[in-house]
């Protein structure tokens, strides 16, 4: 009783941050735990017209039938080697950005940098594959123009399944990057000035003091935002990989989001598609908690 006693004298007095965090609580309730109720789908035999009560019970049948499916090696594979690609290419990026822009000393010209490498953030995902598409257009794109230019034949890019990987991957850098860069950008204004100082009066250039000083007080946040992104490596955006790919593709770029929305949505097989989503959501748990256990035991730094 006493800790309830506390709870509500707690909610009482701070009800401004009760309410200003009240909308964020409220979204993740409605679009986030409460659609969680329909993973009962993979365990039934679900129809439309029967509903969610109303199926018969399947047990593991639909788990079973795709972990036994040709499919689910390819699935695992693509998805996997797409995530850590990702992860190994896109994560680096936004804290270089943010250190290059960090040590600029003409404001002018940081504050431009930081303005163009900001900008495609505010482009949405189907805008991003709309340019990239015609960027690399056999015929009318600019690659192909200059590959012709200098005496090449055209390639088929979005075609070519060695491409594919490249394609999204750095169109998600161009697309990301300085959006992220901007949380490492925060972190740096808590730097404190007189290590600096020091540093440069001991005899330290900029790369040492970088090394030493800059690049140990991001590591936390380093940490944090690795932990959140590996979370991700079977979650690609699934949005722009259905923009992205295409039957030529398939081979390298169909992935557990992709082929849920077919099974699902084009095929109406919700329970097996509710039943990949689900071994999906259940491997980025389980790559989080390890990810987070390892960071804490490393260097004492974890989400929880």
């Amino acid at each position: 009783m006493t800790k309830c006693r506390e709870f509500f004298h707690g909610l009482r007095r701070d009800w401004q941050l009760v309410l200003l965090v009240l909308p964020g609580v409220i979204f993740y309730l409605i679009y986030r735990y409460l659609p969680m109720y329909g993973l009962i789908i993979a365990f039934k035999d679900y129809g439309i017209y029967t509903g969610i009560h109303g199926s018969p019970w399947a047990g593991l049948k639909y788990f079973q039938e795709f972990f036994s499916s040709g499919d689910f090696f390819l699935l695992f594979k693509n998805t996997l080697l797409i995530g850590v690609y990702s992860l190994l290419w896109s994560f680096p990026f936004p804290i270089i950005l943010a250190i290059l822009l960090n040590e600029m000393r003409l404001k002018s010209f940081k504050k431009l940098v930081q303005t163009v490498t900001f900008l495609p953030s505010f482009l949405s995902t189907v805008v991003v594959c709309s340019m990239v598409i015609d960027f690399l257009s056999p015929s009318t794109g600019i690659i192909n123009t200059i590959i012709k230019a200098c005496g090449g034949e055209p390639i088929y890019f979005m075609t070519k399944p060695e491409w594919f990987r490249t394609i999204y991957i750095s169109s998600g850098i161009w697309q990301q990057t300085g959006y992220n860069a901007v949380i490492y950008l925060a972190a740096l204004t808590s730097l404190d000035a007189s290590l600096l100082e020091a540093a440069e009066i001991d005899g330290c250039g900029r790369l040492k003091k970088i090394w030493y000083i800059v690049l140990p007080s991001l590591m936390p946040i380093i940490t944090i935002m690795f932990i959140l992104n590996s979370g991700n490596i079977f979650k690609a955006a699934q949005d722009k990989m259905l923009l992205l790919y295409n039957p030529a593709t398939y081979s390298v770029s169909d992935i557990f989001s992709t082929f849920t929305y077919r099974k699902g949505i084009v095929e109406n097989n919700y329970s097996y598609s509710t039943a990949v989503g689900f071994f999906e959501a259940m491997v980025s748990l389980i790559v989080v908690t390890v990810t987070n256990y390892v960071s804490k035991k490393m260097n004492d730094t974890s989400l929880w």
